[in-house]
């Protein structure tokens, strides 16, 4: 089934933020700080409130006299809406001026004077700890060093014993850089307050509609029933537009203020500078193995740079995410993990660019530490993978750190791999041209994933649990709306979720119609990110049909004078659109379509006591266990030894997300990840220099993945359905961005083992490789000498 969303989509009527125009809207912009670390002395207004379109000036004291100044993170710190005190990172907001037009509030920026006092930086994580670093965040009452959280996870006494006693052991430090999710749209808001009814309406891009509606409410003091938050089409969130921006908050204050909706929009460097960044994770990771290769156990310990503030998206009991999932799809006897995380003077963030709370880490950390192994005992990284890869009969598996893996087949999954690539003829081909002074590279990934947060019992975000509400009516012409609390930045919801109430129902997809975004409209839910959407919100979408399609049952046997344990649930292959109906057992003529029993609800047809008319339903699904996909992905690279330059020549992935509901959307998504895999790895990076100068604000700086990097994919996949979803899926949205960034690695490492090299850090530019070559590898995260 094509996408529903694309007939809006290829003729250029998408409706996003920045489309939305009201009666008598102003414009928003936001003055940013120069300096990464500075107080302020003063701030004067005057000019830019005498220029004659501007209609209000705000600055982080006007807020102050609101108690608005500061706003709760996802992560239970606070951020400042507009700095007041000092300014803690290049970009930060300090002032937001209103006027009649864009053009003239960024004119007016301008005529603001800020007077700052610069003060020294901190932008390298390895020193924030220093007894003579600044520290970041003296607003907060008592803090004296830019530690965040000390966290630990897995048995650490019975993993050093197997390291004390283990026959082999290997360490490498790396660097997942800092990254940016760079979506097509950027961020913007337009807040709409009515004076009169006291209603507060904002449109903006967010991935968790109903998580805004409920931290706008704590923030401005307003009732949350009085608050809509809507959602339009979204250009792409990747996890970067869950939190609540400064600008949204100083939009709805415009508002209040002046009376009038006021609409702000970020340009691509604000976007890049000061919204949710990704990744700077700085690991440090040992394997313990016998010399025939079995892997026994791993530690590792972590350094996390969250930025001046602790600002990260994900369950409040897992404040380095589910990074615990380092383990990976390997039979381990133990495992440890300790996560520092530190302010520093940059963007706060750290989970977006489809990370899966940290899993993306995780997997890159362990899938290199399986090379740097496979080379200190001569054996093929693939080989390596199978004598270690969990077994079949292993699952439900729990891993050393407490996750328990629902299913999967994973040697199955490897060897299909292997097989497309055609792993044994690549290896002769390598041979050849290493004889030939040529570098070609073969790199191997295998991961597992957790998404669809999750278990209430165990997971929350400022104490809301992270269930999904869904909604189905079915009106008297057999026509359904669905009403789901997640919402789609180019995943397909419209499409897949029809999919599944048409499934459940008997009835064409095309008849239903899904309704996300807005908090007026849709039940309750803690939005998209994570790979939650098919693992929670799609899980209710097939209860919420189950429940009508059981209501059907009753108001079938009323049709039929029949009783409801006679009747069978039967579908129409043969139909167009599949066509379900009840059917009485042993007498198929005698059956009601799913449009005959819609009518009749709604009819003044007796239903028998206690059966209620019309075919809708409610549900609210609290998972009971992550989901966990898996795959193995290939990839071959060659390498320019004279420039450095890498090309990835294949790329082979190999997917298990559970039962696909749309195989299209599925492989878009994949691919999607891949060419974020690449750019990763390849090119992109978010550095700075000592002064805290942000290197990477514009796509001149921070590059992005074409076509002309990317090959031809080539996929595949297996099925092991989740045993305990509704309907079997996994979820796949995030798993290609997970997989293809060591695969790429490991491949770029592989083609350059005859230089005796066996760890490089991403991204891989021509330069960094060259360098690499020449053994004199450089920080790629900091332009400090």
């Amino acid at each position: 089934m094509h996408r529903k969303e694309d007939a809006r989509f290829i003729r250029g009527r998408g409706n996003y933020v920045d489309d939305v125009r009201l009666p008598g809207m102003l414009h928003g912009a936001i003055l940013r700080s120069p300096h990464a670390h500075a107080r302020i002395l003063s701030i004067d207004t005057s000019a830019a409130e005498a220029h004659p379109k501007v209609r209000a000036v705000i600055t982080g004291q006007t807020l102050a006299g609101l108690n608005l100044a500061w706003m709760p993170t996802l992560s239970n710190d606070v951020q400042a809406v507009l700095a007041t005190d000092k300014v803690r990172f290049q970009g930060q907001e300090v002032a937001f001026v209103v006027a009649e037009d864009a053009y003239s509030a960024r004119d007016a920026l301008e005529l603001i004077e800020v007077d700052y006092e610069p003060l020294d930086a901190v932008v390298d994580a390895r020193r924030a700890l220093d007894e003579d670093s600044p520290v970041i965040r003296d607003d907060l009452e008592g803090r004296t060093s830019n530690r965040i959280f000390d966290w630990e996870a897995g048995d650490r006494e019975r993993t050093d014993a197997i390291f004390a006693g283990a026959e082999v052991t290997i360490n490498q430090d790396m660097i997942y850089p800092r990254v940016h999710p760079a979506p097509l749209e950027t961020c913007g808001a337009v807040a709409d307050f009515d004076k009169v009814t006291g209603k507060l309406t904002v449109w903006c891009p967010t991935q968790a509609p109903h998580a805004h509606r409920t931290l706008y409410a704590l923030v401005a003091g307003l009732p949350e029933h009085k608050i809509r938050v809507i959602s339009p089409d979204i250009g792409g969130g990747f996890g970067g537009k869950v939190g609540i921006y400064p600008g949204y908050v100083c939009a709805i204050v415009g508002s209040i203020v002046t009376g009038r909706p006021v609409k702000w929009m970020e340009d691509r460097s604000e976007n890049l500078m000061a919204t949710a960044f990704a990744r700077d994770y700085h690991m440090s990771g040992e394997v313990a193995a016998t010399r025939d290769g079995v892997i026994q156990a791993i530690r590792v310990k972590v350094l996390a740079d969250h930025g001046a503030f602790n600002g990260t998206a994900q369950p409040t009991k897992f404040p380095a995410g589910f990074f615990h999932v380092f383990t990976g799809s390997y039979d381990l006897q133990a495992a440890h993990c300790e996560v520092t995380g530190v302010y520093t003077n940059k963007a706060p963030g750290g989970v977006a660019y489809a990370c899966s709370f940290r899993v993306t880490e995780a997997v890159y950390l362990v899938e290199r530490l399986i090379d740097v192994l496979a080379a200190e005992l001569g054996l093929d990284p693939a080989e390596l993978r199978l004598r270690n890869l969990l077994k079949p009969d292993q699952f439900p598996y729990t891993s050393p750190t407490g996750w328990e893996y629902d299913s999967g087949d994973y040697i199955k999954t490897m060897r299909m791999a292997m097989d497309i690539a055609g792993y044994d003829k690549l290896r002769a081909e390598q041979a050849d041209k290493r004889a030939r002074g040529e570098l070609m590279g073969i790199g191997i990934s295998f991961f597992t994933e957790a998404v669809g947060a999750g278990p209430r019992k165990h997971m929350d975000i400022l104490g809301l649990g992270m269930a999904d509400g869904a909604e189905l009516r079915v009106h008297p012409t057999g026509k359904a709306v669905l009403r789901v609390s997640c919402q789609s930045q180019g995943q397909g919801h419209e499409t897949t979720f029809a999919q599944i109430v048409g499934h459940e129902l008997g009835i064409p997809a095309d008849d239903v119609e899904v309704v996300h975004g807005d908090t007026d409209q849709t039940p309750f839910g803690l939005g998209t990110y994570g790979s939650r959407s098919t693992p929670v919100s799609g899980a209710a979408t097939a209860i919420v049909a189950r429940k009508v399609r059981e209501r059907a049952r009753l108001v079938a046997a009323a049709m039929l004078e029949c009783s409801p344990d006679d009747l069978d649930w039967q579908i129409d292959e043969s139909a167009e659109g599949r066509a379900g109906s009840w059917a009485v057992r042993g007498d198929p003529a005698s059956r009601k379509s799913m449009q005959e029993i819609a009518l009749a609800a709604h009819s003044a047809l007796e239903l028998p006591d206690g059966v209620e008319g019309h075919l809708d339903a409610v549900t609210v699904y609290n998972p009971p266990n992550l989901t966990y996909p898996f795959g193995a992905y290939i990839c071959v690279v060659d390498v320019d030894p004279g420039t450095g330059q890498v090309k990835v020549r294949r790329f082979v992935a190999v997917d298990d997300c559970g039962v696909r509901i749309n195989p299209m959307i599925v492989e878009g998504q994949i691919h999607g990840g891949l060419a974020d895999g690449v750019g990763m790895a390849l090119m992109q990076v978010m550095a700075f220099d000592e002064e805290g100068n942000h290197l990477g604000a514009s796509f001149m700086d921070y590059l992005l993945p074409t076509s002309m990097e990317c090959p031809s994919w080539e996929l595949g996949e297996t099925v092991t359905p989740s045993p305990h979803h509704p309907l079997g899926a996994k979820g796949v949205g995030e798993s290609a961005t997970v997989g293809s960034p060591p695969a790429v690695v490991n491949a770029v490492v592989d083609a350059l083992a005859p230089y005796g090299i066996r760890h490089a850090d991403m991204p891989l530019t021509p330069a960094n490789v060259w360098r690499v070559i020449q053994g004199d590898p450089f920080r790629t995260d900091l332009a400090i000498p």
